[in-house]
């Protein structure tokens, strides 16, 4: 399919006139505007979601106006009946009387809500194909102020989106597992804080503020099939992620929800080469810190002091995981020790760790002696005290 498109560097207007576009861009926003209460039904919502894919950040738009096509609205709603143009005028018009977002912010002594309109204007001839989208001032930091705390996510998976608790899911899931991306290929987080972006969770009280179901879907059931199960059934149908959940109860009710993402790798498909090849990058540099960090763990006086007292053998030494766990994991909180109680205390504190090495798990020994020195150092510190 052809694309075509018109760009006017004067007017800062862009026209595009095929679904192959649409394929291409990507939607960035702030993380406080993912996680406001979009008080929308699924269109209005989806059109803003459309005008913002328009948005060049680094070139903002002039009077914060952007244009679409009448053909691309028709397009990205796969809409092709007789009755397009005056569903698209209701569209428009429910937009505007019904839609915002109300959005929180944290300060220092709790939070901060703002309610704002959008998209206050949205002009359109009969006789043009140009349609008009003028963005509220209020809204342009959440779209272009983007230097920290922000997520990208692909136009086109909003497509088969049918419900507004599935787009609503998607950026929040979105939100977590770009963060996970992030952390995971750059560091400066834990390994469990890692994962817990690409498991998060979210209590019930927060999932139903998130999608503005405050005062609905107040049987349980109800509720996880219309806001869990069938969004999420059409977020791992259509989109870049396969999404799972576990509920979590707190007595007899269930108090929060945690979700396990997973991104799809299909090897026909040319819009995953670029993950492949973020995966390749990441890979590559995980390997060579496991490098650096097994190199630093051989030379390490702690490797010793743990062969001394055979809670490591001389098999495990040839295991790149678990030097690479304990220098990364267990190597800091002995200089802890070390600076608290001399290289001394270090060596009583494994003389007692050895002589409980019947709680010891051969194939979990970085997470055991991590385990034991957390559980220790804070009686030190305590005695310091």
């Amino acid at each position: 399919m052809e694309i075509i498109t018109k760009n006017d560097r004067n007017s800062n207007e862009r026209i595009v006139y095929s679904l192959k576009e649409i394929e291409k861009r990507k939607i960035v926003e702030h993380n406080d505007l993912i996680t406001s209460v979009a008080k929308m039904d699924k269109t209005p919502l989806k059109i803003f979601e459309l005008a913002v894919s328009c948005i060049d950040t680094e070139n903002p738009p002039k009077n914060n106006t952007i244009y679409l096509s009448k053909a691309e609205l028709f397009s990205f709603f796969k809409v092709d009946d007789s009755n397009k143009h005056s569903r698209f005028k209701e569209a428009i018009a429910k937009m505007q009387e019904q839609a915002f977002f109300e959005v929180r912010e944290e300060e220092n002594q709790g939070f901060k809500f703002r309610r704002i309109l959008p998209i206050p204007e949205v002009a359109w001839t009969d006789y043009d194909d140009k349609v008009m989208i003028r963005f509220d001032q209020a809204i342009m930091p959440y779209l272009i102020d983007l230097k920290q705390s922000f997520t990208q996510y692909a136009l086109s998976d909003l497509v088969e989106l049918n419900s507004k608790y599935s787009i609503i899911l998607y950026k929040w899931l979105s939100m977590n597992f770009n963060q996970y991306e992030h952390y995971n290929i750059k560091g400066g987080r834990r390994q469990e804080q890692v994962e817990k972006y690409r498991n998060p969770s979210i209590s019930i009280q927060e999932l139903r503020l998130l999608t503005d179901t405050v005062n609905e879907y107040k049987r349980a059931d109800h509720f996880e099939t219309w806001i869990l199960k069938k969004p999420l059934e059409e977020i791992t149908k259509h989109t870049h992620f396969n999404v799972s959940y576990d509920k979590i109860k707190k007595g007899r009710s269930i108090d929060s929800i945690i979700f396990h993402i997973e991104k799809k790798r299909r090897a026909d498909d040319n819009s995953y080469k670029l993950d492949d090849k973020v995966y390749q990058e990441s890979k590559k540099q995980k390997e060579e810190t496991e490098k650096d960090l097994v190199f630093e763990a051989m030379k390490s006086k702690y490797t010793q002091f743990l062969l001394e007292k055979m809670l490591l053998s001389p098999y495990e030494m040839t295991d790149t995981s678990i030097l690479s766990g304990l220098q990364q994991n267990v190597y800091p909180l002995y200089d802890e020790l070390t600076d608290l109680r001399g290289i001394n205390g270090v060596k009583d504190h494994l003389s007692y760790v050895a002589s409980k090495q019947e709680a010891y798990s051969k194939r979990n020994v970085a997470k055991y002696l991590k385990k034991a020195i957390e559980n220790y150092l804070p009686t030190v510190k305590r005695q310091d005290l």
